[in-house]
């Protein structure tokens, strides 16, 4: 291809060193100057090139873009340059259909002569979309909250998730969500990198679907996977509510259960999200505050959602009292002024262990009480209809 033939073309950009080419090798060129977010569900009516340097962005934001372009359904030709191209990133990259990397320094006419052979390859037939990991009509969706910090509610909505899987018998069947979006630790507590960019998935909500939420999902095992954001103390600030609607009503459509670890703080799509919940567990310790605080949140719940829905209290890191003054489940009740739903056993060091290992306590101390207690929760709450009327897989 000639540079005369790249006139007209319209031509994507991403770095602001390849400003210059427009007087040199993309000279006609219709350019357009973004950033990578601009890669999620790019198509050839967005642009017939996609040029990008490596040099300016870091390699896990590249290797993100690649994901992300990986799923679109027919990709225009990419072009990585850079004096620093990252192995994985460049490995990447190649799996696509049309794409090529060049080394800096080059010469504008090794930029070009690069640019024609990879535009002039035809992209092959277009194939069906993806599916989504595998078609239900409807999720069964439980978020878990905690009364106070600290309570645990992570950890248990983590074992839920876990003991759920095993109920499974479909890969990519259980969603584990973190809307702690400024300082979620889920990914933290699995070992897992964290790989919603909240930026990204703001631009993309309205044409975010089952495909493209891929990209932003961190698979833990076969069957769950997780949607969690790195920290950001702007993050709730940053992400409107319409992308996060949006992103889990295409959870809901793509796996089989989601699970949700809820910010005790409300937020502007809070009171949406556990109207659309199959079951609310709040999470308390056995303390006299903690139990007030989950008795107030829950009839904040109850009242403000006006469905008839109550949630379930869930009493953590309950002990076998000979001395002391912890309060006893029958005590708990009574502040509560309503039955628990469950109680999980204090196991500090099985907590512990699992943290610092990273991975679920059913993976690391399978035999531990915590273990044993959710999954007896699990199994009786699964068991029963969902509000929905869809019967648990």
């Amino acid at each position: 291809m000639s540079l005369q033939s790249l006139s007209g073309k319209r031509v994507l950009t991403l770095g602001p060193a390849l400003a210059g080419l427009a007087a040199g090798p993309l000279a006609g060129a219709q350019i357009e100057v973004a950033g990578l977010e601009r890669l999620i569900g790019i198509g050839a009516a967005d642009a017939e090139l996609i040029l990008i340097d490596a040099d300016a962005w870091s390699p896990p934001a590249l290797a993100a873009a690649v994901q992300a372009l990986s799923i679109c359904a027919a990709p225009p030709p990419v072009l990585l340059v850079g004096s620093h191209l990252p192995t994985a990133v460049v490995r990447g990259l190649l799996r696509l259909e049309r794409s090529d990397v060049l080394d800096a320094p080059y010469t504008p006419e090794v930029l070009a002569a690069v640019i024609g052979t990879l535009m002039e390859q035809k992209p092959a037939p277009a194939a069906q979309p993806a599916a989504p990991p595998h078609a239900v009509d409807v999720a069964r969706c439980w978020s878990v909250i905690g009364a106070v910090g600290g309570s645990g509610a992570t950890t248990i909505a983590i074992e839920v998730a876990t003991q759920l899987c095993a109920r499974q018998t479909k890969d990519k069947s259980v969603c584990l969500i973190d809307l702690h979006l400024a300082d979620g630790s889920a990914s933290a507590y699995l070992g897992a990198h964290p790989s919603l960019r909240l930026a990204e998935l703001g631009a993309a909500a309205e044409k975010l679907d089952a495909a493209m939420l891929q990209a932003f999902v961190t698979p833990v095992t076969s069957q769950l996977d997780l949607l969690a954001a790195p920290r950001d103390p702007d993050a709730f600030e940053a992400v409107p509510r319409e992308a996060i609607l949006r992103m889990l009503e295409i959870a809901c459509e793509s796996y089989d259960w989601v699970i949700l670890d809820m910010p005790r703080h409300r937020r502007s799509w809070s009171l949406e999200v556990l109207g659309g919940c199959d079951e609310v567990l709040v999470v308390s310790e056995l303390t006299v505050p903690a139990l007030l605080a989950a008795r107030s949140l829950s009839d904040e719940i109850e009242r403000d959602l006006g469905s008839g829905q109550k949630p379930r209290i869930v009493l953590n890191r309950l002990a076998s009292r000979m001395f002391g003054p912890a309060p006893s489940m029958a005590e708990a009740e009574k502040a509560l002024q309503r039955k628990a739903e469950a109680g999980v056993s204090s196991d500090w060091e099985a907590a512990a262990a699992s943290v610092n290992l990273g991975g679920p306590i059913s993976t690391h101390r399978p035999k531990s009480k915590i273990v044993k207690d959710i999954q007896t929760m699990v199994e009786r709450l699964a068991s029963q209809p969902a509000r929905n009327g869809v019967k648990a897989a």
